[in-house]
């Protein structure tokens, strides 16, 4: 957690953060609710791992202890309400507006957090090589808890148009920072919707066109 009275353009990251926890939650609290037999604490308590397990681990790396979630209220509160959104109103979705609704969600919240990883990282004094690699960890962290708590294979493992769009909006994020000559969350709203928005894109049009990276050549059969 960057504090914002401190920190400039803090208040900025701190507002993208808390959509992207909320995106991820309802996301994760969707995703239990339809694929794992969970009950209501269980739904609500994917939806909260989903949401901050990218940055708790990321505060952790970059030595913020405790990290954010369980120094600032907020965060807790904004994805224990997607987790209970997901209870009260989920069941009334079909299966294929929740398919599209998972999609959506995933993108939004790994864009947002590519950028608000990135950005905290280079808050905290790291290096863009460093913060790049923090933005991606952020973005992607939480996901891949959701998909080994519910038994699937992790779609940063899986789906090429993953890992990369995250690791592409960090860089922006820190090619805006070295542009700026700011050492701190110098991020404008505009550089922030253009590295978000840059995830964003890339990872739809890699759901849409299923777009993977190749993989390695394998040896010929005898």
């Amino acid at each position: 957690m960057v504090d914002d009275e401190r920190v400039p353009g803090s208040t900025l990251l701190l507002v993208l953060d808390l959509v992207g926890v909320l995106a991820f939650a309802v996301d994760g609290a969707l995703t239990a609710s339809r694929t794992a037999r969970l009950d209501v604490i269980g739904v609500i308590t994917l939806g909260v791992i989903t949401a901050l397990g990218g940055g708790i681990m990321r505060d952790l790396l970059i030595g913020r202890v405790p990290p954010a979630t369980f120094s600032d209220w907020r965060y807790l509160a904004v994805a224990a309400t997607g987790g209970v959104l997901v209870c009260v109103f989920g069941h009334r979705m079909g299966r294929r507006r929740v398919a599209r609704t998972l999609t959506v969600l995933d993108a939004a919240g790994l864009s947002l957090f590519a950028v608000t990883g990135a950005g905290t990282a280079l808050a905290a004094g790291l290096g863009p090589v460093q913060a790049i690699l923090l933005g991606g960890l952020t973005a992607v962290g939480g996901g891949t808890l959701r998909d080994l708590l519910t038994g699937r294979s992790p779609q940063v493992l899986s789906s090429g148009l993953y890992a990369v769009p995250a690791l592409l909006g960090a860089a922006v994020v820190v090619l805006s920072a070295q542009v700026t000559h700011t050492d701190v969350v110098g991020i404008g709203s505009v550089w922030a919707v253009v590295a978000a928005g840059l995830c964003f894109a890339l990872r739809m049009l890699g759901v849409v066109r299923r777009i993977d990276l190749p993989g390695p050549r394998q040896p010929p059969v005898p």
